[in-house]
């Protein structure tokens, strides 16, 4: 483990009122900056200056002043410990009520999906615990998992709403996301995903349900100032895209960015269809086609890669990686953290499936999970090491950034700062 001490400086005594250079200064680090369009950007014998929750300053030891030393209001001092920027999960469906393990168990036992949905399982089994959990409950059953991804450096977290599939409980579920990040002190940003699975109140009538999510559900949610973004599972077990596209009209209408749950299961242009819209993401993308890539690449849409869905559906049908690459695409890589088909608490552990699932090379996990995760939510003030970004920094008991997709499992994070605030 890096050690680290802390030294409480005053600030300069040039002025009764002067504010101090910095608020923190991080002395003792070896940087992953990710500054230039390639690389790791590594700075050795390296320092951070934060100010307002900004980074102020990015550079060698040696290059900072007596007075800028002088005058940081507190110093931290590491022996030679790895930072980088904090880490993003853009692709989560973190708040739900109860689990499925015992639907994993059965179908390691031979029972198929459609016994398991007979005895009451599947997605509709999460949306019934969803709906009987206080707000109280769901926050107490997320608070656990928000905290196993902060462990991995996670100091900016996407949650999407989607197993209330009613107005009262959807409403709920997004409360809850924004109550985590207020309890943490991190970024939480709120999907709404009402149109996931089709209720059974709505059994046989997913048009009329379609209809009132966008004029009843998304309004309402839009209204109480709880909806970042806007997503849909476009899919023949899901929606159409022509419902999909009902609801992205609805989004658009409120002004809200919409993203897309796209040709993970079979390829109905659902890649091409948020990126029409300018869809700030799409998301899985086993089946999108290259001629859907380029579509992807001429609106900015980022390509957000879910391992942990991949491997425990064991499929078989990897991204286009190489297109995506061709086109100059930015990969995200997120853990799809859901009961159903991807319980992974680990954004490490996604960035070594990653690599070894998708053959990412880790510099591009780790720009998966930090810039290219953060333009997948919209944000671009924070991924990157660079004066001026918001002060996310992870600070990691490694040597080379290439060890945070290499183990599995391990020590976390040493120090998490969250906009300049240490969380974790």
């Amino acid at each position: 483990m890096s050690g680290h001490d802390h030294l409480n400086r005053p600030a300069a005594s040039t002025a009764a009122d002067a504010l101090p250079a910095f608020d923190r200064l991080l002395c003792g680090l070896r940087l992953v900056t990710l500054a230039g369009d390639s690389g790791y950007g590594v700075i050795e014998n390296g320092a951070l200056g934060l100010r307002d929750g900004r980074i102020a300053y990015v550079g060698t030891q040696s290059a900072l002043t007596p007075a800028q030393r002088a005058s940081a209001g507190e110093i931290e001092c590491f022996d030679n410990a790895l930072a980088t920027p904090a880490l993003i999960d853009c692709h989560t469906h973190l708040v739900f009520g109860g689990n499925r393990a015992g639907e994993f168990e059965m179908r390691l036992n031979g029972a198929s999906y459609t016994e398991i949905a007979e005895s009451g399982g599947g997605i509709l089994s999460t949306v019934r615990a969803t709906r009987a959990a206080s707000e109280a409950q769901l926050l107490a059953a997320a608070l656990p998992r928000a905290k196993a991804l902060m462990r991995d450096g996670v100091a900016t977290l996407e949650i999407k709403s989607g197993y209330g599939l009613q107005l009262d409980s959807e409403l709920r579920m997004l409360r809850v996301a924004r109550r985590l990040g207020e309890l943490l002190g991190i970024s939480v940003r709120t999907t709404l995903l009402a149109a996931h699975a089709l209720p059974p109140e709505f059994a046989g009538r997913s048009d009329d349900y379609i209809r009132h999510v966008c004029s009843a559900i998304l309004p309402a949610a839009h209204e109480a100032g709880l909806v970042d973004a806007v997503d849909a599972f476009c899919e023949g077990i899901g929606f159409s895209p022509e419902q999909t596209r009902q609801v992205f009209e609805a989004a658009r209408s409120l002004g809200l960015p919409v993203k897309l749950h796209a040709d993970q299961l079979s390829n109905l242009g659902g890649a091409a269809l948020v990126a029409e819209f300018d869809g700030i993401s799409a998301d899985h993308i086993e089946y999108t086609d290259e001629s859907a890539v380029a579509r992807m690449a001429e609106h900015g849409t980022v390509a957000v890669l879910l391992p942990g869905a991949f491997l425990c559906l064991r499929e078989t049908q990897t991204p286009p990686v190489d297109a995506l690459r061709r086109q100059r695409v930015p990969m995200a890589v997120s853990t799809d953290l859901n009961p159903g088909t991807s319980p992974l608490q680990s954004l490490r552990l996604a960035m070594n499936l990653a690599c070894t699932l998708f053959r990412l090379t880790p510099e591009e996990a780790l720009r998966g999970t930090t810039i290219n995760a953060a333009r997948a939510l919209g944000l671009r003030d924070r991924g990157r090491l660079v004066v001026g970004q918001r002060a996310d920094i992870a600070i990691w008991p490694l040597q080379e950034p290439a060890e945070l997709s290499y183990w599995l499992g391990g020590a976390g994070v040493d120090r998490l700062y969250a906009a300049g605030v240490i969380v974790s």
